[in-house]
């Protein structure tokens, strides 16, 4: 089902400390505040016809429904799970339910940083990753999802 009204609707899911954008770690993150990262989504979005939707939650829970939301409604998503990307099985089960294409993105590049962040639980049930090129990985993600069915 497209829910889009202008466009195929996509959702773009953050996941913890990403409404921090800005002040967060600015040496890994850079300066792009989270209000900024809506505008350029949507901005995107729209040059590429696309219907967007920017949602950040600090709550595994929330993020989780949100998950089966998409599922149901067969909405494409961009998730950046952030923390939960490494141990968060429940968040894993949710992205395993999608019923159309789900890209997992991260700002940096997790293979590059602490050990501990070098493993994904999410990679393998998604449709593919984008990772390390700081903002642009959200539009690459979304340039992606205009090339899926």
């Amino acid at each position: 089902m497209n829910d889009g009204v202008g466009g195929r609707r996509v959702l773009v899911l953050n996941g913890p400390n990403l409404g921090r954008l800005g002040s967060r770690e600015p040496d890994v993150y850079g300066a792009t505040t989270f209000a900024d990262l809506i505008a350029e989504c949507e901005k995107t979005g729209a040059e590429l016809g696309l219907e967007v939707e920017v949602r950040q939650t600090d709550d595994e829970a929330e993020l989780v429904g949100w998950l089966h939301e998409a599922a149901d409604r067969k909405i494409p998503v961009v998730l950046n799970p952030a923390a939960f990307t490494h141990y968060s099985y429940a968040l894993r089960d949710a992205c395993a339910q999608r019923t159309a294409p789900l890209i997992e993105i991260h700002i940096s590049n997790p293979a590059a940083r602490e050990e501990f962040r070098h493993t994904s639980v999410v990679a393998a049930v998604s449709t593919g990753t984008i990772a390390g090129f700081g903002m642009d990985s959200y539009r690459l993600a979304l340039r992606a999802i205009t090339t899926l069915p």
